[in-house]
């Protein structure tokens, strides 16, 4: 499940909002902002006690040392005046097993997470971080750049449809006790002559 703030165009963005690689000592921040953020892409029927839990299990600070240290994973953190206020992670592999989907033959890149804090939704923020993610799945030569998200998250779906992205299947995401069917969708990454 990704959810992004609405894009802003190129020319209002903040001189003062750039995009870095994580390291492992912002592990404490891109949790902080994974805990505020989260709830915001889940479908109104999931209860605070299931998205309490899942943040416990996977955006904590322990979690976010996992994925710093993880070859396979890469994490960028959007700041304004030194301060994070989103995050991209980003990981090698296809769609999970309960997933139907079609996409280009080659490697693939997951953006498994694009979130900005609320208050910073429209500055730009999602749409420096989305292209620091293409720009990083390009570099690994992946063929593909895919993500899930939740079916009712319209704004997010729009986002990535202005990104470039098209629906190319279904996937499932739980959080508790539900089980949701999310929509993949794809970049494609090949270049064509």
């Amino acid at each position: 499940m990704t959810d992004v703030a609405s894009a802003a165009p190129a020319d209002v963005i903040p001189a003062d909002l750039g995009i870095e690689r994580a390291a492992p000592s912002d592990a404490g921040e891109l949790a902080y902002l994974a805990a505020v953020t989260f709830p915001l892409a889940c479908p109104p029927h999931t209860t605070r006690a299931d998205i309490a839990t899942f943040i416990t299990r996977n955006l904590s600070p322990a979690r976010f040392t996992e994925y710093l240290q993880d070859v396979t994973v890469a994490v960028f953190v959007a700041r304004e005046q030194g301060a994070a206020i989103g995050y991209a992670l980003l990981r090698e592999g296809l769609p999970p097993g309960e997933s139907t989907y079609s996409l280009p033959e080659g490697p693939a890149i997951e953006l498994s997470k694009l979130y900005v804090l609320p208050h910073h939704h429209g500055n730009g923020a999602a749409t420096l971080l989305m292209r620091s993610a293409i720009e990083y799945a390009r570099q690994t030569s992946a063929a593909t750049l895919w993500l899930g998200v939740n079916q009712l998250n319209v704004r997010a779906q729009r986002f990535y449809q202005k990104s470039g992205f098209a629906k190319a299947g279904t996937k499932t995401f739980t959080v508790g006790a539900e089980t949701e069917h999310d929509f993949i969708f794809a970049l494609s990454l090949q270049i064509t002559p």
